[in-house]
């Protein structure tokens, strides 16, 4: 096995102006996110829309299967937000960093596996909300990324990841507490999902599965 730091030629390699500077976009990106969703939950609040138990999963009720694609845009409160917010954007950097439209796919990835497992598994007297089932899926990418790619730089992102959020995998076991364990899991299988549907191939030449040429980051 052939392990890359970045194919030689590659503009987007570590170290380069075009990589810091794509991960300075992705970063600004993703800070643009969070303010999006405390918008939201300022209109939910303010004028008492109830959008937790209208646009959430509820599980096993085909009423709250709309929540598959709504509950990652929701929270229950200022502080399941806030809790979100931080690793939502640290996560989310650098996952986008790696292509927008790579991680447009892959969002899309983990939000249907995440609220697809929620739906099927969790409990028909719940309803579930948070963007915690995609902050678990971007995890399982950056874990993963590196070895389904065969890059010394993703393992790295992996490593720091898994040091710094590590811990939270403690979050897919099931609990008494009032979090969706099932939507961690299945956010997590999401992104190991994503990360190997849409790898890139830095040791062929060839074309990923976006279409996409074959590295813009190492």
């Amino acid at each position: 096995m052939t392990w890359h730091g970045g194919p030689s030629g590659d503009p987007y390699r570590f170290g380069t102006d075009a990589f810091y500077a794509a991960l300075g976009r992705a970063f600004v990106a993703m800070c643009a996110v969070v303010p999006v969703l405390f918008l939201i939950e300022a209109l939910d609040v303010g004028l008492r829309l109830g959008l937790d138990y209208t646009a959430g999963i509820i599980p096993q009720r085909l009423q709250g299967l709309d929540g598959v694609f709504f509950s990652p845009f929701l929270h229950a409160g200022w502080n399941h937000l806030y809790s979100n917010s931080i690793p939502l954007i640290l996560l989310g950097t650098f996952v986008l960093a790696a292509g927008p439209r790579r991680f447009l796919w892959s969002t899309a990835v983990i939000i249907l596996v995440s609220g697809l497992g929620v739906w099927f598994t969790g409990s028909p007297n719940s309803v579930v909300v948070g963007a915690s089932g995609v902050i678990f899926g971007y995890l399982g990418i950056l874990l993963t990324r590196g070895v389904v790619e065969r890059s010394w730089w993703n393992f790295a992102v992996g490593l720091l990841v898994g040091l710094l959020y590590g811990w939270q995998l403690l979050g897919i076991l099931p609990t008494d507490e009032r979090i969706s364990w099932q939507g961690h899991l299945f956010g997590l299988l999401g992104g190991v999902v994503a990360a190997i549907l849409f790898r890139r191939r830095n040791d062929t030449g060839e074309s990923d599965r976006l279409g996409s040429p074959r590295m813009t980051l190492p």
